[in-house]
């Protein structure tokens, strides 16, 4: 879903998009995943949504959350990012990877 509202943005402004992701600084392998179904990070997918002008909602295909809470506290990627590696300096493919690890390892852990 993502990459078909994705492509259609693209359309609208007369972009590849290839095009687009080098404009805004996005690898073409990580558009090649969305392709096939892989989703972005709230950080790529809010970069994609403010070049195009549009919600991430619009992108995602999902409704807006409510806003956070007062007394909740929501953890960003940068949070992530400075955690793990003491940086904000991190490239988000590298972020995905860890989730993607992280998921796989809380899967086997549920198989025991």
């Amino acid at each position: 879903m993502f990459y078909d509202n994705y492509v259609r943005l693209c359309n609208s402004v007369n972009k590849s998009p290839s095009a687009v992701a080098m404009e805004i600084g996005i690898a073409k392998p990580t558009v090649s995943r969305w392709k096939t179904g892989s989703k972005p990070n709230h950080a790529t997918a809010l970069k994609v949504a403010d070049y195009f002008g549009v919600p991430v909602s619009e992108l995602t295909g999902e409704k807006e959350k409510a806003p956070t809470q007062e007394g909740e506290r929501k953890v960003s990627d940068d949070d992530i990012k400075f955690a793990l590696w003491g940086t904000r300096e991190i490239d988000d493919d590298v972020l995905d990877r860890v989730r993607q690890f992280a998921k796989f390892a809380q899967e086997n852990e549920k198989n025991k």
